[in-house]
């Protein structure tokens, strides 16, 4: 029996303790094949694929593989958007002994280059798509790349879509050579699946996935996660569904995939948590509002996982009522903080409840979720899964537990926590105090054990000596009525060292305000320390392509804004 105090406040029948299963992620898979091989796995802009149907595609895509000399310790490289090849290929690559490393297709060819040579990248699956294809070719000869493998739409799209798809998009489509080092997807498959899967001997050390940083400072890293770390963040999970609370039905849920499976929260909670459930993926290519809106209604999706900006989005769709969302059992926010006006909004306007969650790459992304009980805990990230230890340091001294109620940096220990950072030893004995890998965020936890995050600890805006936290102003200014998206960074300020300021996206036709007009409003609502020096308004604030919103193309701007003018100034004098 644990004595953690978040335990309290877990659905009845869930426990702390959990038994991790000592097996392959590609098995998560094979069991559910096993369980429901006549449930509908993907749906793909209408194309349906059966639990048997993806099973053989998985088999014939792991001899393809093997037959290009995937074995263990070979990497092959994801580029590719939402679509079927993906989940296709993953376990594919998996089941023929090798290591998937994940791309993003905003990848900048500089970014591309690094992940390439440092993750020793030998084959890439991409698509035929201008937006693709060429960005990858242009480094064969240039990287250690030997091989690319490529799909296209049009072999995972229904009648008539697959007819109409190359005459419609022709523009978008780019042709690829017939030589050794191009093998068409098809072609990969074409092969009668025979195979017995690799068998990973020790899970909790073979790597399944190098997944990247962000890479906000500095080159992206790459997170190490093992078999173990991924099938223990599904099951974590879905342990705190198993208790007579939980209101997921295995083999009957329906999952609205719009999350980027590149992405670590998408991989674990849309598609492995999705597949070990036998739930149905409805696969979209990127989140467009007005489908999503489409098929909630008509689909009848169950759960829901996004990010804070899809759920504004939603919200204020002009349009909302018209829509049933009964079907929603619940939404599962993660990837960045979510607002409580946002929360309470989007649940006002839907009736759908949307429970917070926080984990990182580093945690596969297990890390806290919001109970389903019927206590509301505001402005809470929820409480730890079962298996996981969470503890708050001191943030200038890692020695020093802080007690409850007092903020400092959270660390995590648990299964579902990464092997280490890729080739990078160092940078991994410095990221760990006493097996806890240490976040870079910072919170606190309440009496009943639900943490709070507070902000990035490299978010953190220094000003006049105080700390200030973006994420606590951000909130505030949230409570504006003209305000629907706001983010906050900190900028130079010669005085303070630094200050903050705000950027707002408005409400549709809701007025601008002054700088002097929001701080008479957050007066009575934050500190003086916490005030922002300037606000400015955008049609559009910047976002990663998993829908986050993005502070550092702002803290850039900022900067060369500054430069400018201390140039500008020296000049002048």
């Amino acid at each position: 029996m644990s004595d953690f105090s978040w335990e309290k406040s877990y659905p009845p029948g869930v426990k702390w303790e959990i038994e991790i299963e000592n097996k392959p992620v590609y098995a998560i898979l094979d069991e559910a094949v096993k369980a429901w091989p006549n449930n509908n796995a993907i749906d793909f802009l209408d194309k349906k694929t059966t639990y048997a149907q993806l099973d053989v595609m998985v088999n014939r895509a792991a001899k393809g593989f093997q037959k290009l000399g995937v074995k263990k310790g070979v990497h092959v490289g994801l580029y590719l958007p939402n679509c079927p090849q993906y989940i296709v290929c993953f376990f594919g690559i998996l089941k023929a002994g090798g290591t998937v490393v994940n791309y993003s297709p905003l990848d900048a060819e500089r970014e591309l280059l690094h992940k390439i040579e440092d993750s020793n990248t030998d084959i890439m699956v991409t698509l035929d798509l201008k937006v693709l294809y060429p960005n990858i070719s242009s480094l064969l000869g240039r990287t250690r790349l030997k091989k690319i493998v490529v799909g296209n739409l049009k072999e995972v799209l229904p009648f008539p879509k697959n007819f109409l798809y190359p005459i419609v998009k022709s523009k978008e489509i780019s042709s690829y050579p017939n030589d050794d080092s191009h093998i068409s997807y098809k072609s990969l498959l074409a092969n009668d699946g025979k195979i017995e899967a690799v068998p990973v001997m020790n899970p909790a050390e073979r790597v399944a996935v190098l997944q990247y940083t962000g890479g906000t400072t500095g080159l992206p890293k790459g997170a190490m996660l093992t078999h173990r770390n991924l099938v223990a963040a599904c099951q974590q999970l879905r342990s705190m569904q198993q208790g007579p609370t939980g209101v997921l039905v295995d083999g009957t849920e329906k999952v609205l995939a719009v999350l980027p499976l590149f992405h670590i929260y998408a991989l674990t909670v849309n598609m492995n948590f999705g597949i070990a459930g036998g739930a149905e993926l409805i696969l979209h290519p990127k989140f467009d509002l007005n489908e999503v809106m489409k098929d909630l209604d008509k689909k009848k999706p169950t759960v829901f996982p996004g990010v804070p900006t899809m759920y504004m989005a939603i919200a204020n769709h002009p349009e909302v009522e018209k829509y049933d969302l009964k079907s929603l059992k619940f939404c599962a926010s993660g990837g960045a903080p979510l607002p409580v006006e946002v929360q309470e909004h989007f649940q006002r306007v839907t009736g759908c409840r949307l429970l917070e969650g926080w984990g990182m790459t580093e945690t596969s992304p297990s890390g806290t979720t919001t109970p389903m009980t019927d206590k509301r805990v505001a402005g809470s990230a929820g409480v730890p899964v079962p298996g996981i230890e969470i503890r708050i340091f001191d943030v200038d001294d890692r020695t020093k537990i802080m007690p409850t109620g007092d903020i400092g940096e959270i660390a995590i220990k648990g299964p579902n926590v990464m092997k280490g950072y890729w080739n990078k030893p160092d940078v991994t004995a410095e990221s760990f105090v006493d097996d806890f890998f240490l976040t870079g965020d910072t919170g606190y936890f309440d009496e009943d054990g639900y943490m709070h995050i507070v902000d990035r600890t490299k978010d953190m805006i220094t000003s006049g000596g105080f700390n200030v936290y973006p994420r606590i102003i951000e909130e505030a200014i949230f409570e504006h009525p003209s305000v629907a998206e706001v983010t906050v960074v900190g900028i130079p300020d010669d005085y303070r060292g630094e200050a903050a300021k705000a950027f707002v996206k408005l409400r549709a036709n809701k007025p601008e305000f002054t700088i002097d007009e929001l701080r008479s409003f957050l007066e009575d609502k934050l500190g003086k320390h916490e005030l922002p020096t300037d606000v400015e308004f955008r049609a559009e604030l910047p976002k990663t392509l998993v829908g986050k919103l993005s502070k550092k193309e702002l803290v850039e701007e900022e900067k060369i804004k500054y430069e400018e003018r201390k140039k500008a100034a020296a000049k002048a004098g």
